[in-house]
């Protein structure tokens, strides 16, 4: 049990508190920060004022002691509070960036997210923040990666051939099938 409450209002305090519980444009949380001193004013107990207010015992608590050490004008303002994660560093950012740039060093043809925060020791999420804010999306490059078969442009070469000046007899089978098949289209390599 809390001991050691004993909160005496002035006659301004009081005449300030029931000023802002009668106010109709003043904010809720300050008329029942006010309450909570009113009552305990009054030499009401925690319970009472719990089920008068509907607030836990840890909030009454809290703005007992906040009145007690800053009066009525603590009361009616908000303590700021610390972000809750600090940025990362920018010298880390652009070493992010840097290697998502480069390929990567093991069997893989771009980066993945869990590869990338394991490089760079940091979390999944903040890389994936990082990607997003610089643009970066590594998995949806499309990189043409030629063979390293010696005979490959030989090959390529006859590929492309096929398709530029296809042989005739290519054309005459379609339009073979075309007489039969009203829906199939000769290609436009026969036309």
């Amino acid at each position: 049990m809390r001991t050691g409450i004993s909160l005496s209002l002035a006659d301004g305090d009081r005449d300030r508190l029931n000023t802002i519980v009668a106010d109709r444009n003043t904010p809720q949380k300050h008329v029942w920060r006010a309450w909570i001193v009113l009552l305990t004013a009054d030499g009401q107990g925690t319970n009472t004022i719990m089920a008068t207010t509907g607030v836990s015992k840890t909030c009454v608590w809290r703005w007992q002691e906040r009145f007690m050490t800053e009066g009525v004008d603590g009361l009616l303002r908000e303590k700021t509070r610390p972000p809750g994660k600090p940025p990362v560093a920018a010298d880390r950012t652009a070493e992010v960036v840097r290697l998502t740039l480069a390929p990567p060093p093991h069997e893989a043809t771009h980066w993945t997210l869990r590869a990338m925060a394991k490089a760079v020791g940091l979390a999944a999420s903040t890389i994936q923040g990082i990607w997003k804010v610089h643009g970066l999306a590594p998995h949806r490059w499309r990189q043409f990666k030629l063979s390293k078969d010696p005979a490959f442009t030989e090959k390529l070469h006859k590929v492309v051939d096929l398709y530029v000046a296809p042989p005739s007899q290519w054309c005459s089978r379609s339009m073979r099938k075309a007489r039969f098949r009203r829906w199939i289209v000769p290609s436009r390599a026969c036309r």
